[in-house]
């Protein structure tokens, strides 16, 4: 077995494509199929199985893509302990976070982070709330943005963003400058979910309320705010991915506010790098 082999088992886990694997490690097809394959023979198990949809791991495969992410963490904190014993600031920080999330609060910290470590590599992979949680926990990145950390958390809070009630401008309840949870839950709804667990349906379950009228439920926050535009119902979105131009809708406060609060964390598997330890210094500064 060599790291060649571990990083391609791992890459064909999260891809479940052979060709997609490929281009995340950098190697040709043929050589990754050829790296699995002697993988394979030296174990002398089946790790893979492949369908028409691309491929997918055996319970001994499950089980060696465990080892294998430990091993490549363990191979990776060598490589960096070496750099930092040299008083290099070099290496390389895979973060996740959500959609909304790159749209917004990340993309300034790591322009910041970059122009200060130009020697560090940052890969930014982009999933749902949900999956930085399970990355987090697997050891398949370095750092996460979670969404609402508990107090007792170690996650550093890098913003938070207010929910508010979007209505078509001609709407009755558009003049009012608050409204509350209920009476929004109440109208015909337009859901969109943002790619995160936490969305006005979530929210109005954890108020003992319910969504009666959804007319559309889509998963994008700019789809959602140009279909209530439309006038095809209201809506509960985050106020940072409000329009500049809000012609032709209203945008009310709820009451009582409610927010959404986002932290960066370290993966309690791979434990924080020197790389990724002035990131989060960085944040909490």
């Amino acid at each position: 077995m060599n790291p060649t082999q571990l990083r391609s088992l791992i890459a064909v886990a999260e891809t479940g494509s052979v060709t997609a694997a490929a281009e995340a490690v950098g190697v040709t097809q043929s050589g990754m199929s050829q790296a699995l394959a002697a993988l394979e023979d030296s174990l002398g198990v089946k790790l893979l199985v492949r369908r028409r949809y691309g491929v997918e791991l055996t319970a001994f495969g499950e089980r060696a893509l465990l080892h294998a992410r430990a091993a490549v963490a363990h191979l990776d904190a060598i490589r960096r302990e070496a750099a930092e014993a040299m008083g290099e600031e070099s290496g390389a920080i895979r973060i996740a976070a959500f959609p909304s999330v790159f749209a917004t609060v990340l993309p300034p910290l790591l322009r910041r982070f970059r122009s200060r470590h130009p020697g560090i590599e940052v890969v930014a992979l982009e999933t749902d709330d949900r999956e930085v949680m399970a990355w987090l926990e697997a050891g398949t990145v370095d750092l996460g943005v979670v969404l609402n950390p508990p107090p007792d958390d170690d996650a550093v809070q890098i913003g938070q963003d207010a929910w508010v009630g979007v209505l078509p401008a001609g709407h009755p309840l558009a003049r009012r400058r608050t409204l509350s949870l209920a009476a929004l839950a109440a109208e015909p709804f337009v859901l969109a979910t943002g790619g995160c667990h936490l969305h006005a349906r979530t929210l109005a379950e954890a108020a003992g309320l319910s969504l009666p009228d959804i007319r559309v439920e889509v998963r994008d926050w700019a789809s959602a705010i140009a279909l209530v535009r439309d006038g095809v119902g209201v809506g509960i979105v985050p106020e940072s991915t409000l329009p500049e131009k809000r012609r032709g809708l209203g945008v009310v406060m709820l009451d009582p506010p409610l927010v959404r609060r986002f932290g960066l964390k370290a993966s309690p598997v791979r434990g924080p790098s020197r790389a990724s330890s002035l990131l989060i210094d960085l944040a909490r500064g």
